[in-house]
C-alpha cells in the first residue's frame, strides 16, 4: 500500500495504491492520523482510485478516519473507486454515510 497525502487548504486529500487490507490499513491510519493531529485539516478526500483490494480491515479503518473528521465538524468524501471497490463499500455501509464520486476535482466541490 502507497499513501500520497496532499494538502489543499483544510482539505486533506489521500492517494491510495495497491491492496488496502488488514496488513496496510495500519499505514493509512497512520499517515491520517497524524495529519488530523495537527489540527489544521477540517475534510478528507480518499481516492481510492489505484486500490486494487479491499476488506473489512478497509471498511474500518476508513469509518474510523470518518468518525474523527466528522468529530471534528469536517467531512469526508471518497472518490475514484472502481466498481468492485464501490460494491464493498455498499456492503460494508459506508456509501450510506460517506458520499462516492467518480473524480477528484468533484470531491474537492463537496
Amino acid at each position: 500500500m502507497q499513501v500520497q497525502l496532499i494538502r489543499r487548504k483544510e482539505k486533506l486529500i489521500v492517494r491510495l495504491k495497491g491492496e488496502l487490507d488488514h496488513h496496510s490499513a495500519q499505514i493509512f491510519r497512520d499517515a491520517v492520523e497524524n495529519e488530523l493531529e495537527k489540527g489544521t485539516v477540517r475534510d478528507l478526500i480518499v481516492n481510492m482510485e489505484n486500490v486494487t483490494f479491499m476488506d473489512s480491515s478497509g471498511i474500518g479503518v476508513i469509518l474510523g478516519r470518518y468518525k474523527q473528521v466528522k468529530a471534528k465538524g469536517g467531512k469526508t468524501v471518497i472518490c475514484g473507486a472502481a466498481a468492485h471497490i464501490q460494491k464493498i463499500l455498499q456492503m460494508g455501509g459506508i456509501s450510506k454515510i460517506i458520499p462516492l464520486v467518480r473524480k477528484e476535482s468533484s470531491a474537492l466541490e463537496v
